[in-house]
């Protein structure tokens, strides 16, 4: 399935077996759902997405339990990168786009007519592939810029803003040049600073559409460390094309593939299962390397 509004980037070749893969996923701290009251963390069901007639992703149901990271894998074009736009209601900006299905936020449905949208994108925050601060603010203006958007009063903002920055690894690098211009950062420094900005207006969701895909390994490394911080708060759910980050940071594990129609998801489950013994066969061709 080929699909022009898919933003899904290119696919990076698997450069260990799924057994090393494996090793990798199970040597790391494995976290369960928190234990919250029924309808926590975010529950999507029977999702289907089009643009215009075509059926980009059909019936897609997962759930992503509080305070657990869950990767999005497969080939390009399968849908991932449009299925995490379902959950913040990022698709309806697309013209022609269009959704059935529902997605639950603490058991309730943010397509529900009476939900306020604004509000819903500051319950479930999204980082894009390519670092996108504001270039005419300053780094300090970057991080609370949320807040002056969404109307939010907050005291002690100063406390906040070192506080935003800290979460997202970046506070060392950047407390003496608050009030320099974002843009003066580099690639990584500037995608963790867009993930300080999305916590400043404290998010239960963080979603991640391939974040590390133009950062180097050093910035990757740094990213996926945030990422692991950042679980112990909050439900997080990335997209990657990178098998071995895949295994490094998250919890479950969910596998996207079109087979010539629209998007699916194959199978879900503990990482460590997917790459060490999945239960189809499509599965084991990617995560091993055969295809994609």
């Amino acid at each position: 399935m080929s699909n022009e509004h898919d933003q899904d980037g290119e696919d990076m070749s698997v450069t260990a077996p799924a057994s090393a893969l494996s090793s990798v996923a199970a040597n790391r701290a494995h976290r369960e759902p928190g234990n919250m009251p029924l309808g926590s963390g975010l529950e999507a069901r029977g999702i289907h997405a089009w643009f215009g007639k075509h059926l980009a992703l059909a019936d897609v149901s997962l759930d992503f339990g509080a305070g657990t990271v869950t990767a999005l894998i497969g080939p390009s074009g399968c849908g991932k990168s449009t299925f995490i736009r379902t959950l913040n209601r990022m698709h309806e900006f697309i013209p022609s786009a269009a959704m059935a299905g529902e997605v639950l936020l603490d058991g309730k449905d943010i397509y529900d007519p009476q939900i306020d949208v604004t509000k819903v994108r500051l319950e479930i925050g999204m980082v894009f592939q390519k670092p996108n601060p504001f270039p005419s603010m300053t780094i300090g203006e970057n991080v609370l810029s949320g807040l002056k958007l969404a109307q939010i009063k907050r005291d002690n903002k100063e406390q906040l803003l070192e506080e935003c920055l800290t979460r997202a690894g970046l506070w060392n690098e950047v407390k003496d040049r608050l009030d320099a211009h974002a843009g003066g950062l580099s690639g990584g420094q500037q995608q963790r600073l867009c993930i300080a900005r999305s916590l400043a207006v404290n998010p239960k969701v963080l979603l991640m559409d391939e974040p590390c895909s133009a950062l180097d390994p050093g910035s990757t490394l740094r990213i996926e460390d945030t990422i692991s911080q950042l679980a112990r708060t909050m439900t997080i759910i990335i997209v990657t094309h990178n098998m071995q980050q895949a295994a490094r940071v998250s919890d479950y594990t969910a596998f996207f593939l079109s087979d010539g129609g629209p998007g699916q998801m194959i199978e879900v489950g503990p990482t460590n299962e997917i790459f060490s013994r999945p239960k189809d066969q499509r599965t084991e061709n990617y995560v091993s390397g055969r295809f994609g």
